[in-house]
């Protein structure tokens, strides 16, 4: 069967009604020559800003629009490299566990996306990938194994800070929570093209049709974000936790011209 267009995005035009904005302090969305340019503001420390489109607006969790099997293509730029670009960007599918658009029952994540995050965000969740950088990501908490290991978390956190431990038992833990990730060694002020093939137990992530990744699924429903933010994250095995909006002192941006979902076949 031939792939079928699901969801096709024109990006000489402003987002259609299949797409909701969320821009907060300050930051905008400009429809340039090139497509769309999501575009954070300068702001001072403990202000957060947010450019951003999504589809679950409003919706249960159950009612978020993707299941595999589908495939994602996005052609983006960034403003900045890997570290000096500020807070968090990104796009592909996750099920919105922090209530950021609406009130629902918070729940533990499941993502399959490009992820970006600058020091001194650390969410050291694969042990041989670094914990912030442009990766290519997936986790699903939402899992027996991960439940039935919850127990053993008040022992295990804090024999995670002695390193032959955590090096010995955090791929248990990882495992259990369907964690795969792979650093991008890209220039993100280039244009590329990243793309997403979510299968009901595989995905597999491409950079300019390169393989990057391949690693277990989450399970959907899921919901498609794209954004870049201020925001900074540490979340370690080790029990760091920690959220902080970060100093913006020049405006940033990334570029999107081509964002199209397709049925895989």
């Amino acid at each position: 069967m031939d792939d079928l267009i699901l969801q096709q995005a024109d990006c000489t035009q402003e987002p259609g009604p299949n797409w909701q904005r969320l821009m907060t302090g300050g930051s905008r969305l400009d429809v340039t020559g090139a497509g769309w340019r999501f575009v954070n503001l300068p702001v001072g420390e403990g202000h957060y800003t947010n450019a951003q489109i999504d589809d679950y607006e409003g919706l249960r969790r159950r009612d978020f629009l993707w299941r595999p099997p589908l495939r994602l293509t996005v052609r983006a730029r960034f403003s900045h490299n890997s570290g000096d670009l500020t807070g968090t960007a990104g796009f592909g599918f996750w099920n919105d566990p922090f209530m950021m658009t609406g009130w629902r029952v918070p729940a533990l994540p499941r993502v399959l996306w490009f992820f970006y995050a600058s020091p001194p965000s650390n969410m050291k969740l694969d042990l041989s990938t670094p914990g912030s950088g442009w990766k290519a990501a997936a986790l699903d908490a939402i899992r027996l194994p991960f439940f039935l290991l919850a127990p053993t978390a008040p022992l295990a956190i804090p024999l995670m800070n002695i390193r032959p431990l955590y090096r010995a038992l955090w791929p248990i833990g990882q495992r259990a929570i369907g964690v795969g990730e792979a650093l991008l060694d890209v220039d993100m002020t280039g244009w590329h093209t990243y793309t997403i093939e979510w299968r009901k137990k595989r995905a597999s992530f491409f950079v300019d049709s390169r393989p990057v990744l391949d690693c277990a699924a989450p399970r959907g429903p899921l919901g498609f974000v794209m954004w870049i933010d201020t925001q900074s994250l540490i979340a370690t095995p080790w029990g760091r936790f920690k959220w902080q909006a970060l100093p913006l002192d020049r405006e940033q941006w990334m570029e999107v011209a081509d964002l199209r979902i397709d049925r895989l076949g």
